[in-house]
């Protein structure tokens, strides 16, 4: 049980510190496009990441 409220407090602190960094760019004018804009940064990051692990050395 300390172990999954443990993942909740740190998905919750990534998701916050995620919206503060957003925040801080892009202004409450536009916050929401400017978490749609990260959001998809992240996301290829992510996958561009992952794909060059995957990928086994000659």
């Amino acid at each position: 049980m300390g172990l999954l409220r443990g993942l909740f407090w740190l998905a919750l602190f990534v998701f916050f510190t995620f919206c503060f960094i957003v925040l801080f760019e892009y202004g409450t004018h536009d916050f929401t496009n400017g978490f749609q804009k990260e959001a998809a940064r992240v996301k290829a990051f992510i996958v561009k990441q992952t794909s060059k692990a995957e990928r086994p050395k000659k």
